[in-house]
């Protein structure tokens, strides 16, 4: 257990910012799955519309640090592959 007054506040700190992120990655997972039922749906237009959403709450993500940069290209760019190859 913390002793020190700087020690209490960074486990306070610690603790909102945990919920802030877990937040985070949630809607960002929310996100992703919006755009792998779009594709499984078979509609080119619903998957583009839904990865345009996506995309940038993605990158906030990264932004704010809580999904690494590559993780989130690597991300969009499979989507973007999926989509173009879908039949329109």
């Amino acid at each position: 257990m913390a002793h020190h007054a700087s020690a209490k506040k960074r486990i306070r700190q610690t603790k909102k910012r945990t919920e802030v992120n877990r937040a985070r990655v949630s809607r960002i997972r929310t996100y992703l799955r919006k755009v792998e039922a779009a594709i499984s749906g078979g509609s080119k237009e619903e998957a583009m519309a839904a990865y345009q959403l996506a995309q940038p709450e993605l990158m906030r993500g990264a932004n704010k640090g809580v999904v690494h940069r590559n993780t989130v290209a690597r991300k969009l760019s499979r989507l973007a592959q999926r989509i173009k190859s879908m039949s329109s």
